[in-house]
């Protein structure tokens, strides 16, 4: 899979946060890893699996975050796929250094315009630029 693919798998994981607890999140990524549509390698999976229990752990320091830059906005209101991108996004600026910041932002803005509403792509670039 190429990088975006990647990232993108790591969305959908990071996504289902939102509705199970983080005790399930395991259950969940066992499941969602062994989807036999995503036909992954075994090297994909692993670094799936990596990246997104990293961003979990890490996921109340990065809301804490996110709080303090979105002005006006709160984590709870914002929508659950544009607070997924923004999770995915802060944790590849802030704490992955394999991802320059341009490229975090570029494809935060990416996958808001394929899974987010018509707005979500200026919002997520307006906030991930408080982080750059």
């Amino acid at each position: 899979m190429s990088r975006r693919e990647l990232r993108e798998q790591i969305f959908k994981l990071v996504f289902r946060v939102e509705f199970n607890s983080m005790e399930e999140m395991s259950e969940q990524e066992k499941l969602f890893l062994e989807d036999d549509e995503l036909a992954m390698k075994d090297e994909d999976a692993a670094y799936i699996s990596k990246k997104s229990n990293a961003i979990l752990e890490k996921m109340a320091e990065i809301d804490g975050l996110i709080n303090q830059k979105a002005k006006g906005w709160t984590t709870e209101r914002m929508s659950k796929v544009d607070l997924t991108i923004l999770r995915v996004a802060v944790y590849e600026i802030l704490f992955d250094e394999d991802v320059p910041t341009n490229v975090a932002i570029n494809e935060a803005v990416e996958l808001a315009k394929k899974f987010g509403q018509e707005e979500s792509s200026g919002f997520i670039n307006g906030v991930l630029a408080k982080f750059a």
